[in-house]
């Protein structure tokens, strides 16, 4: 197996083994000060490049308050969901076509550098055309009241969910810190500014 940069440096005594040297030179040493100022130089920048692609938290904690104590307490349904369910806090009817905020009973503390997305249900949409008129909804991280959901009934028969039923899902996503600057002109793209359609039917 080769060798690792670890085998090749003496970290005691911080100095570079000599066939690093002449592995580095391809032909002979290079002076002991220069080739320690490229070993630093090299080990810095990996540890740089890491530093600056943080990774996502592979576990965060959603601080949430149940303004509803009847209805269920949000979990995802099997290790690995992307989302937890959001209930219905009262009936609701839906007529082909029509639409309805319908409440959740839950608040939540969005944590920062994050949003939270409102998503239909799958098994709704497929059945009976049921999806979020402003889908998917947004949650801003600072954001403290009650979630609702922006329902419509994109079927052809009415449709009606009873409190404490299942009716979207709510997803936690990064959100980068954006900086948003005005130039004169944007970079060429092979795209351009096609736009609907433009790339073919």
């Amino acid at each position: 197996m080769g060798r690792g940069l670890s085998d090749q440096v003496d970290l005691a005594s911080e100095k570079p083994s000599v066939s690093m040297e002449k592995n580095l030179t391809g032909r002979g040493r290079l002076p002991s000060r220069r080739l320690e100022g490229l070993v630093v130089a090299v080990i810095g920048s990996l540890a740089y490049s890491q530093a600056a692609r943080p990774m996502a938290p592979r576990h965060m904690q959603v601080n949430f308050t149940r303004l509803d104590l009847e209805l269920p307490i949000p979990r995802a349904a099997h290790s690995g969901d992307a989302a937890v369910d959001l209930h219905a806090r009262h009936d609701v009817t839906l007529e082909a076509g029509e639409r309805a905020s319908v409440a959740t009973g839950l608040a939540v503390a969005i944590p920062a550098g994050h949003a939270g997305l409102v998503l239909p249900r799958s098994g709704h949409a497929a059945r009976h055309g049921i999806g979020v008129v402003n889908g998917p909804g947004l949650i801003d991280s600072g954001y403290r009241g009650e979630i609702s959901v922006l329902l419509i009934n994109h079927g052809h028969e009415p449709i009606t969910f009873r409190r404490g039923e299942r009716i979207a899902q709510l997803a936690i996503v990064p959100i980068p810190d954006v900086e948003w600057v005005e130039v004169d002109g944007l970079d060429e793209t092979s795209r351009g500014s096609g736009g609907f359609g433009s790339t073919g039917s």
